[in-house]
């Protein structure tokens, strides 16, 4: 890898085969990437019918990965994501059926509809890839990942994710709206066919796994280490949030860091790496005090100015 600050070349067909789905997103695309790389799930928090199905379902394609979906409603039990042991008369004994979690790429559509109960059952395996059920350790398939949505506009029969689930998710991610211009780009192309169906694997799950590997192992000085955990203690002490940043979250940017070097091409971490993952990786882990909340201001205003006063290593 070279120290340039461009997209690494083995992922670039993967960004290809993304931006030929989702158009006019290729910041949103970027950051999905990051995330895949660093081996974290992703909460597309957005509005209906902006493509964050779409973009799950072309990832999930691009890579040849086992994909699932599930549609959380409020009447989803953790055994229909974990799944659960079924009698054979026959035989006497019990067989196994796994859960939709037993996939490599797991789009939890609308997750906040479902209840904390069914809401936990993602947890453990966000955390450390496998599930425990009925008292038994199994492992998921690797790589792992889970693209959860949310609609920030809908909140009747909803259930707000709790500060332990936000904590597990690498990522929070808005798609939004495309431009006009794009908009009519959308169009013309599903005009005749579907883009969908055109997207065909350009990377193996093998690939990916090794890739993760050589993300874990990019160098990163002690000074970025030191800048990071400033960044980090800094929201534990900010008089505007009463919830900080917590440890998991100090790793989550490590990782987050680690893995856009990686994708620039660059075996090393730079500050601007750590950055440009702040936006994506830090908000959604602090909350902010009611006075700052009924004034209007949001988690990442706070965090943007928090970094802004942390002096950035030379």
């Amino acid at each position: 890898m070279e120290a340039v600050g461009t997209d690494h070349p083995s992922l670039a067909p993967l960004k290809d085969n993304l931006q030929s789905v989702i158009y006019g997103k290729s910041d949103c695309i970027d950051v999905l990437i990051v995330a895949l790389l660093a081996g974290g799930s992703v909460l597309i928090e957005d509005v209906p019918g902006v493509g964050k199905t779409t973009l799950a379902k072309a990832l999930a394609r691009s890579i040849d990965a086992k994909f699932r979906r599930i549609q959380f409603t409020p009447d989803l039990l953790p055994a229909d994501i974990l799944g659960s042991s079924i009698y054979n008369p026959v035989s006497g004994d019990f067989r196994f059926d796994p859960g939709s979690i037993f996939c490599n790429i797991l789009l939890a559509d609308e997750i906040n509809r479902a209840s904390p109960r069914t809401q936990s059952a993602l947890l453990e395996a966000m955390n450390e890839s496998q599930a425990t059920i009925e008292g038994r350790r199994r492992p998921l398939p690797k790589p792992f990942m889970v693209i959860a949505t949310e609609n920030p506009i809908e909140f009747h029969g909803t259930y707000p994710l709790p500060e332990a689930q936000m904590d597990r998710f690498l990522i929070r991610l808005a798609i939004g709206y495309p431009t006009a211009d794009v908009e009519i780009d959308i169009l013309k192309s599903h005009a005749r066919t579907e883009p969908l169906d055109a997207i065909e694997p350009v990377l193996s799950l093998e690939a990916i796994t090794a890739i993760q590997k050589e993300v874990s192992g990019v160098h990163i000085d002690e000074s970025i280490l030191a800048y990071i955990v400033e960044i980090v203690h800094a929201t534990r002490h900010d008089n505007r949030l009463q919830l900080g940043v917590s440890t998991r979250g100090t790793l989550m940017l490590f990782r987050a860091a680690q893995a856009r070097a990686y994708f620039a091409m660059r075996e090393f971490v730079l500050p601007d790496d750590v950055l440009w993952s702040v936006p994506h990786v830090l908000p959604h882990r602090v909350i902010p005090t009611s006075k700052m909340r009924y004034g209007g201001t949001t988690a990442r205003q706070i965090i943007a100015d928090i970094v802004s006063r942390v002096k950035v290593p030379v």
